[in-house]
C-alpha cells in the first residue's frame, strides 16, 4: 500500500523484511507487524483497568465503607476514617470513630468477609481470620474546624466528565467495570462454578478523531479450581463475560486478543497471596487513568472529608457541564484546607472543546452547585449510610448515586 493506501503495482513486491520494495510499506497480512498497523488505522490506544469485588484491596474498601455506614445509620453526624489491612489470616482494623453509638467492628468485618466468598479455610483467609481493631476517637484539632461547617482534611479533588458512554464516562475503565461486576455475577450465580473469589480486569480502547471505535485487548485475571483447565476457563469467560458485556456498547473482539490468567496458573487469589489496604485503587475507583486524580482515596471516611465529598461534587459539575452540552469534555478542579468552608480552588478545563466561554461555564458551575462542605453534603444528602456500594466498581457513572444526576437548568 502506498501513502495514498492505493495498492502497489506489482513490482512491489515485498522484500526479504516484508517491506514493501517500492514504498516501503509492511504488508497488512505479516501478523508480527500487527501492532504498527493498529496505530495507523487509529490515533491512539488508551488501557484502563478495574478489579472484582473479591481483590484484597477491595476488600478492604468495603469493610471501611460497611463501617462508615453502620456508623451514619445510628448517628448521621458520626465521623469516620478507618483504614482495613487484610493479609495472610488476618485483618487489621485502624483509625479513628466519633459517633453516639457504638460500632461492632468485628462482626461488620467479618459480615463482608463471607459475603464476598471467602469461606473456606483453604483460602488462608477467611471471616474467621483473627481481627485486630485500633480504633480511636477523632483528634480534637481536626473536629474543632468540623465542628464550624468545614473541611475534615486539606487536598485537590478533580471530577471528569466526557462523551465517550451515556454515563459520561470514559469507554475504558466503563467496560473494565462491567467485566468485574460480570465475572462477580457469574461466579455467584454459579454461571461458571469453578471460579474463587478475587480477579481483575483490563481493556485496550483503541480511538479515532477523539471517539472510541474499537476494543483491541481485553485481559482477565480470575483463580479458579485446579481441576479446571485454563482452556476451559477461557472458553467459559469469552461466552458468559466478554461476550456479554462488549456487545451491550456494540463492540466485538477476537478470542486471540483475550488474554486469561497471563502467567497461564493462578488457583488461589484473595489476601493470602496479595495484602490489601483501603484505598489503594484510586485510579480504579475514578477515571482510569483518563482523567487526573485528587490526592486522597474515597472509602474509608465520611462525607465531612472533602476527598471523598468534593471529588463527587466535581464530578457532579463536569458530568453537567457535558450533559448540557456546554463542552465535550471537562475537568473541574476544587481545593480545600482543614477548616475551609469553601474551596480555595474552583475552575474547569475543557481542552478546547467548549461550546460556551469558560467564563459562562463557570457561571453555569456557581449557579449548579454550592461547593462549600455544607452544601455539597446537602444538596447530595451525604448523611446517610450509601456508601458501601461505592467502593466497588468504580463511584462514578452509576445512576444510582446523587452525584451522577443531571440537574435540570
Amino acid at each position: 500500500m502506498g501513502a495514498n493506501s492505493e495498492p502497489c503495482l506489482p513490482a512491489g513486491r515485498p522484500d526479504m523484511r516484508g517491506r514493501c520494495g517500492q514504498c516501503m510499506a509492511i504488508p497488512i497480512g505479516l501478523s508480527f507487524m500487527r501492532g504498527f498497523f493498529v496505530y495507523m488505522i487509529y490515533d491512539s490506544i488508551f488501557t484502563s483497568e478495574s478489579v472484582c469485588a473479591g481483590h484484597p484491596d477491595k476488600i478492604c474498601d468495603q469493610i471501611s465503607d460497611a463501617i462508615v455506614d453502620a456508623v451514619l445509620t445510628n448517628d448521621p453526624k458520626g465521623r469516620v476514617a478507618v483504614e482495613t489491612l487484610a493479609t495472610y489470616n488476618r485483618v487489621v482494623l485502624a483509625g479513628e470513630v466519633t459517633a453516639a453509638h457504638a460500632v461492632d467492628y468485628d462482626s461488620i468485618a467479618r459480615e463482608e468477609i463471607r459475603r464476598l466468598g471467602y469461606t473456606a479455610d483453604s483460602f488462608n483467609f477467611s471471616h474467621t481470620s483473627p481481627i485486630s481493631v485500633y480504633v480511636h476517637t477523632q483528634s480534637l484539632e481536626i473536629a474543632t474546624g468540623v465542628d464550624k461547617k468545614g473541611a475534615g482534611d486539606q487536598g485537590m479533588m478533580f471530577g471528569f466528565a466526557c462523551e465517550d458512554t451515556d454515563s459520561f464516562m470514559p469507554m475504558p475503565i466503563t467496560i473494565a467495570h462491567g467485566l468485574a461486576k460480570r465475572i462477580d455475577e457469574v461466579r455467584e450465580k454459579k454461571i461458571i462454578p469453578f471460579l474463587y473469589p478475587d480477579g481483575k480486569t483490563q481493556v485496550s480502547v483503541a480511538y479515532k478523531n477523539g471517539k472510541p471505535v474499537a476494543i483491541t485487548n481485553v485481559v482477565l485475571a480470575v483463580p479458579h479450581k485446579k481441576s479446571v483447565s485454563l482452556r476451559q476457563v477461557k472458553s467459559a469467560l469469552l461466552r458468559h463475560v466478554v461476550n456479554d458485556v462488549l456487545q451491550t456498547f456494540d463492540m466485538r473482539i477476537k478470542a486471540n486478543d483475550v488474554i486469561v490468567n497471563g502467567t497461564g496458573v493462578w488457583h488461589r487469589g484473595g489476601p493470602a497471596s496479595d495484602t490489601g489496604l483501603t484505598g489503594r485503587k484510586i485510579v480504579v475507583d475514578t477515571y482510569g487513568g483518563f482523567a487526573r486524580v485528587g490526592g486522597g482515596c474515597f472509602s474509608g471516611k465520611d462525607p465531612t472529608k472533602v476527598d471523598r465529598s468534593g471529588a463527587y461534587a466535581a464530578r457532579f459539575l463536569a458530568k453537567n457541564i457535558v450533559a448540557q452540552k456546554l463542552a465535550k469534555k471537562a475537568e473541574v478542579r476544587l481545593a480545600y484546607f482543614i477548616g475551609a468552608t469553601k474551596p480555595v480552588m474552583q475552575d474547569v478545563e475543557t481542552f478546547g472543546t467548549e461550546k460556551k466561554s469558560k467564563k459562562a461555564i463557570r457561571s453555569f458551575m456557581d449557579k449548579l452547585l454550592d461547593t462549600s462542605v455544607s452544601g455539597i453534603i446537602k444538596q447530595f444528602d451525604l448523611l446517610r449510610p450509601i456508601y458501601k456500594q461505592t467502593a466497588v466498581y468504580g463511584h462514578f457513572g452509576r445512576n444510582e448515586f446523587p452525584w451522577e444526576k443531571i440537574k435540570d437548568v
